[in-house]
């Protein structure tokens, strides 16, 4: 590898950025309702596994702590934290319902819930989605190109144009910043 590697793979991410602007309209939908469910005095949830698992930790505490503006915390919580949770849901009823259990916890008509999976198939976020919607919460997806079928699921799919893993998380976390920064202005300024 040399500079000339490096070269072409930012601008393979470049180019990936570029084709996220087409999903404008989906980043701005999905910012809508999380601010929508944040003034109704509900919460944004996020799932997620290994990478998405790390990007949805990072949403929830872009959410509660602070974006860019100084202002109250906003209720929002990563499903993907609680090894408490997470070992005893996983050892006695499987991993399948490590996020679906949760939902029905602590979830609430009016709630968000956004899962994360690069291929858009991970079963666990899938269950999650079936429990939220049973609930009357929204469902939001954020996946690779095409969707899988987390697609058919949600009731807002943001589907990156992208194939690769690295560059759809990398669409993953620009679009989650967006997302809280239009939340945030909209809650406070």
């Amino acid at each position: 590898m040399n500079a000339d590697w490096i070269t072409a793979e930012l601008k393979s991410v470049a180019d990936s950025m570029n084709a996220l602007s087409e999903q404008a309209a989906t980043i701005l939908a999905i910012a809508e309702a999380c601010t929508t469910a944040l003034k109704a005095g509900r919460k944004v949830m996020f799932c997620g596994n290994g990478g998405s698992a790390a990007d949805s930790q990072h949403l929830a505490a872009e959410f509660v702590g602070r974006y860019k503006m100084e202002r109250k915390a906003l209720a929002s919580v990563a499903l993907t934290v609680d090894t408490s949770i997470l070992t005893a849901i996983g050892n006695d009823y499987g991993y399948d319902d490590v996020f679906r259990r949760q939902v029905e916890g602590i979830g609430q008509a009016g709630d968000v819930l956004i899962g994360l999976s690069t291929s858009g198939n991970s079963r666990n976020v899938l269950l999650a989605f079936q429990q939220a919607r049973n609930m009357g919460i929204t469902t939001v997806a954020f996946t690779g190109q095409g969707g899988g079928l987390m697609k058919e699921q949600a009731d807002i799919c943001l589907a990156v144009p992208a194939g690769v893993t690295n560059h759809i998380q990398e669409m993953h976390i620009t679009s989650g910043h967006l997302i809280c920064e239009i939340t945030e202005r909209a809650m406070y300024a």
